[in-house]
């Protein structure tokens, strides 16, 4: 039965708003998406950033300011870099994936997520050109309109996983034993380049897990790690305790214990 309460319907109010805010930023990305946009780099030479980020992330924050007087928080065009601490606050990443978009690769999103008091409540990703949305609010995580759950996959052999976040050139090393330790256990990896992505995917049940042992931004993963939980998935840090948004490192499973400890077995040694 559908509840509701007042609480409800402002679950599914924000989900709502998150979804349009989505929406209209990829739309705007989109549009840039294949062109000749002017791009510069930040720390390192592939961590791009081009005007349609900024683009897409001021149709996006426009969205949100004309439903609510809530902070808005985002990586580009000068919006505030930390989640308030108390308090309704949106966290808006307008191209996860930027190293794929500049590349004209089709796995980048924009997502949108909801928080009270750092927790996220309600979310949206969406990628454009993969034709798909993924949302949630207090209810079920749903993929283009359509109720999905994690997957049901026990044996970490029979498992496809994600190493994920971009490990910077003086931790390769890291990046390297993290990468063994998941080939070792898992039965095979992906690194699709974008974390909302991923995430979004292990909620689906694309994916079985994913992993990072780097400190992570808001934008970076608020939002994925909600869809996964209302997936029925599990969303912990490096030492397998739930996951917060200041959180170093993340895990992230279909939530089957023996999935979750191979996932955490094989950060074991950077945790």
């Amino acid at each position: 039965m559908t509840d509701p309460s007042p609480g409800h319907a402002e679950a599914v109010e924000r989900r709502r708003v998150a979804r349009r805010a989505a929406r209209v930023g990829g739309a705007v990305a989109a549009d840039h998406f294949g062109t000749a946009v002017a791009l510069e780099t930040k720390a390192t030479p592939t961590d791009y950033v081009s005007e349609a980020d900024a683009d897409a992330q001021r149709a996006a924050a426009a969205v949100l300011r004309d439903a609510s007087d809530a902070p808005v928080v985002g990586e580009e065009d000068g919006e505030r870099s930390t989640l308030p601490p108390r308090g309704p606050a949106w966290v808006v990443d307008p191209i996860d994936g930027t190293n794929n978009f500049v590349r004209e690769r089709p796995e980048w999103v924009t997502s949108i997520a909801a928080v009270d008091d750092g927790e996220p409540v309600a979310a949206a990703t969406v990628a454009p050109m993969l034709s798909t949305t993924t949302v949630a609010g207090a209810d079920r995580t749903r993929r283009n309109g359509a109720v999905v759950t994690t997957s049901d996959r026990t044996d970490p052999a029979a498992c496809m996983v994600a190493p994920t976040v971009y490990w910077e050139r003086d931790r390769r090393e890291e990046y390297a034993g993290v990468l063994s330790g998941l080939v070792e256990r898992f039965g095979d990896i992906r690194r699709p380049g974008s974390v909302q992505l991923v995430l979004a995917a292990v909620a689906a049940g694309a994916l079985d897990g994913a992993v990072t042992t780097v400190a992570t931004n808001p934008w970076d993963t608020i939002a994925g790690v909600h869809l996964v939980r209302r997936a029925g998935g599990r969303v912990t840090d490096l030492h397998d305790e739930r996951w917060q948004h200041d959180s170093v490192g993340l895990v992230a499973s279909n939530g089957e214990p023996a999935v979750h400890d191979a996932l955490l077995a094989a950060v074991a040694d950077w945790a």
